[in-house]
């Protein structure tokens, strides 16, 4: 004789087109995927990064976030899609993306929290000076015009230059006899008085919390302009107790315009900031040596697990009374350097 399972099972499949509102569970919503270019992860995730939710990857500094990052932005602009990628911690590589296959003129790049005079001496240090483009003026001298000038005018400089040769610095740093060097003085500040502009300024604190609004600020403005396809929301480099200051808000109305605009965010931190209204979150263990050779580097090995994922494809819309095997819920795989190949 049957068991009353087995007899339940077969009453609740036979009945279940007939009556889905007694026996069907309410049906879920199994969102689009992006696949992220790398198999065991897809695999993981069932297909990739979810399209119109949030996704969110949280590890520690070199844990493989921004290379996962940058493998599903060439996915997406592969497919002629155009990206944005907002740089809260200012450490994106247009060249690693490039290398990473990212088609750059599909992407926006924003950077947050750099003050123009940062910027103005960034550009003058890849900048030449204009005498470098201008010719040198021809000297007519004695010797055939344009091969230098009298020998008295050439020894004018000589002994100018054996005097900066023979100096107290030059001479201290080829002596390999030992000097004493003179002790700095100590500078003491009053309480009720300012520090003089002459001494070392440390980073305001203030400029964190400035590079965070604009980067959210951003972020709103993207999504509810609409028209890409996935947003990288870059926080990886910012402190923990930082982003865990973010109002719950902001992310559920990022939730609900992303899945309005069909785009998919990607947050990259440090802390799992983004709570419920993430729908995939996925946590990165740093990256480890491969080991396999004793004298050469060959790779590394990155290894992510599942915290959260909302829905998932059901084969069946029946509930089974029995616990579903439970499927695996962390991926590997292996950053080959370049010149190893594959094996």
């Amino acid at each position: 004789m049957a068991s009353s399972s087995t007899i339940r099972f077969q009453v609740e499949s036979a009945l279940a087109h007939r009556f889905p509102s007694a026996l069907t569970p309410p049906a879920r919503m199994v969102r689009p995927v992006v696949p992220t270019g790398i198999g065991p992860l897809d695999e993981l995730v069932q297909g990739g990064f979810p399209v119109g939710a949030m996704t969110e990857l949280v590890g520690d500094v070199c844990s493989g976030r921004m290379s996962l990052a940058l493998s599903f932005l060439s996915q997406v602009t592969a497919a002629e899609k155009v990206c944005a990628w907002i740089d809260a911690s200012n450490t994106f590589n247009p060249a690693a993306a490039s290398a990473a296959g990212v088609d750059l003129r599909r992407l926006l790049w924003v950077r947050c929290g750099v003050s123009e005079t940062v910027s103005e001496q960034e550009t003058r240090k890849f900048t030449l000076p204009p005498e470098c483009f201008t010719p040198k003026p021809v000297l007519k001298g004695l010797h055939g015009g344009g091969h230098g000038t009298h020998p008295r005018n050439e020894v004018k400089g000589l002994s100018a230059a054996v005097g900066k040769f023979l100096s107290d610095e030059t001479v201290r740093a080829r002596c390999a006899e030992p000097f004493s060097k003179p002790r700095p003085t100590p500078q003491t500040f009053e309480p009720n008085l300012r520090p003089s502009s002459t001494s070392v300024r440390t980073p305001r604190r203030g400029r964190t919390y400035d590079a965070v609004e604009q980067a959210l600020r951003c972020a709103d403005l993207l999504i509810q302009t609409g028209g890409f396809s996935a947003i990288i929301l870059d926080f990886g480099e910012i402190a923990s107790e930082v982003v865990s200051r973010i109002d719950l808000s902001t992310w559920h109305r990022y939730r609900v315009a992303a899945e309005q605009t069909q785009a998919s965010i990607v947050l990259l931190s440090q802390y799992a900031c983004a709570k419920s209204s993430s729908e995939l979150q996925l946590r990165l263990s740093p990256l480890e040596d491969t080991n396999e050779e004793r004298t050469v580097f060959t790779g590394l090995s990155a290894h992510v697990e599942v915290m959260r994922q909302r829905f998932t494809q059901t084969p069946s819309n029946v509930v089974p009374m029995r616990k579903p095997p439970q499927r695996a819920q962390d991926a590997r795989w292996t950053h080959r350097a370049s010149w190893v190949g594959p094996r």
